[in-house]
């Protein structure tokens, strides 16, 4: 039996899951999670349904409360945060906040490990812009945000604080926010998943949405079919959408007042920026970890670390890519929880494999789904060292006289030379972002087009056609490639 315990950074998704699986793995032994903050296990995700009003309550998003970990056997201490790490000693140094902000009467520990996870996660990019210095200017990447966005929103002092009840909120943020003028006009900064699932929930609450994209089109990872359907949906539902448009600067003296934009600007009282994140690795500067060229940290096919007994999982370490073999970033929920359950086997002395990614995403834009993964984007594909053939064909979700039936865009990437599946995206409104499972499974058994196009995929005129929108487009392809 190890003498030490097992130590988690970080409380969410990744580091949760690891420590869950660990303690079914080895019982016996000890696993302790140290979290900076006083959330833990919640549903990123979820917060822009949260804004819609679609969610009653900002604790219906937490996977896992703190009682139910105390109940697995976790030792979870929220409110802890790792400053250092000594790989040399196998030790690191935490800080609490049990006295509050300013640590008055918080202790210093020094923790030793037999095996550590990084588990820390990614922080919102913000570009050029400081939009703590301004109200009605937000990132959405924590809860504390969201309750304040959604206090934000409500008329003065009428918002529901049953909404954030008996959940560790800032409070005094989310009161501060109730308290501002309701908005009237909001700008999305960003066109990527958040931009674009902001940009409905802000519409279902009332709110004149401008969004803004620095390229051509929105939701860049899914591709240009995709973009086309998504930007058509959204000026239908009265969002105005400025592509090719960089924002240059939020203005305003203590509350947002306008976006600045080459060409212009457009007075607004609600901007939210969602122009990506960055992983969180600063806690591993100096101890000699190897980074990759994302500035994630490097991890092998377990989530091991260059540095011994140190693994990392989440959005803050690299995968290997399904399609090229390659080392990749890709921050999304489902691989930070199957990193983190696997390495927490792992440790637990059942080696598990972290699995590689495809990079397999949906996201809603009102009535549109869509859906992407592996190599949608040409150059990409080129650079490693395929030939790339694409092609996009729309087809009925269901058959053509049955009730619901929609048109339904899917895009396939393919190599020429090998007839290899490479990836492909698909859009529509009717049950598309479930359909781009199967061409996920495709590629994580590196099948070719011609293969796809003989899967017996179910049959039944409520469901799909005889032959389903991702045969047609299997089909139509291999012919390409014959």
């Amino acid at each position: 039996m190890d003498a030490e315990p097992f130590v988690v950074v970080g409380g969410d998704a990744a580091g949760l899951s690891a420590a869950s699986k660990f303690r079914r793995t080895a019982p016996d032994r000890e696993v302790r999670v140290f979290e900076k903050g006083r959330w833990i296990s919640y549903a990123y995700c979820g917060m822009p349904y949260f804004i819609a009003g679609r969610i009653d309550h900002l604790g219906n998003l937490l996977s896992l409360s703190p009682a139910e970990a105390d109940e697995r056997g976790i030792d979870l201490r929220r409110g802890h945060e790792v400053t250092a790490v000594d790989p040399d000693e196998g030790v690191v140094h935490v800080e609490s906040d049990e006295g509050g902000k300013s640590n008055e009467g918080g202790e210093s520990i020094e923790q030793p490990y037999s095996a550590l996870l990084v588990a820390t996660g990614g922080r919102a990019a913000t570009g050029p812009f400081d939009v703590r210095e301004l109200d009605g200017a937000f990132t959405l990447h924590d809860m504390d945000a969201a309750a304040a966005i959604d206090a934000y929103i409500a008329d003065p002092d009428d918002y529901d604080f049953d909404r954030v009840a008996d959940t560790p909120v800032d409070r005094e943020r989310v009161e501060h926010s109730a308290a501002q003028p309701a908005p009237e006009t909001a700008a999305i900064i960003g066109g990527g998943y958040v931009g674009v699932e902001m940009a409905e929930a802000l519409r279902e609450r009332g709110l004149d949405v401008h969004l803004f994209q620095r390229s051509g089109h929105v939701l860049q990872p899914f591709g240009k079919a995709v973009a086309d359907r998504v930007e058509t949906e959204l000026a239908e539902q009265g969002v105005t959408v400025h592509t090719d448009t960089p924002v240059d600067a939020l203005r305003g003296e203590e509350r947002i007042e306008a976006v600045a934009f080459e060409g212009g600007e457009i007075e607004v009282d609600l901007a939210i920026v969602g122009v990506g994140i960055r992983p969180n690795t600063e806690l591993l500067d100096g101890t000699g970890i190897e980074l990759g060229d994302s500035g994630a940290i490097r991890t092998d096919e377990f989530g091991r670390t260059n540095l011994d007994s140190v693994y990392a999982a989440g959005d803050c370490a690299t995968a290997r890519h399904t399609v090229t073999g390659e080392e990749t970033w890709m921050p999304l929920g489902l691989t930070a929880n199957r990193s983190g359950r696997a390495i927490g086997a792992t440790v637990g002395g059942e080696e598990t494999p972290v699995g590689d990614i495809a990079g397999t995403a949906v996201v809603k834009a009102f009535e549109m789904e869509c859906g992407r993964v592996g190599l949608l984007d040409e150059e990409s594909a080129r650079e490693a060292g395929f030939d790339p053939v694409r092609e996009t064909v729309t087809a009925g979700s269901r058959s053509g006289y049955y009730p619901g039936n929609a048109e339904t865009d899917v895009t396939l990437v393919a190599d020429r030379e090998t007839g290899k599946l490479l990836g492909g995206s698909i859009v529509g409104s009717d049950r598309a972002a479930v359909r781009i499972d199967t061409l996920a499974t495709a590629l994580d058994a590196d099948m070719t087009v011609a293969e796809v196009e003989r899967l017996d995929l179910a049959y039944a005129p409520p469901f799909s056609p005889v032959w389903d929108p991702v045969l047609v487009a299997a089909k139509v392809l291999n012919g390409r490639l014959d």
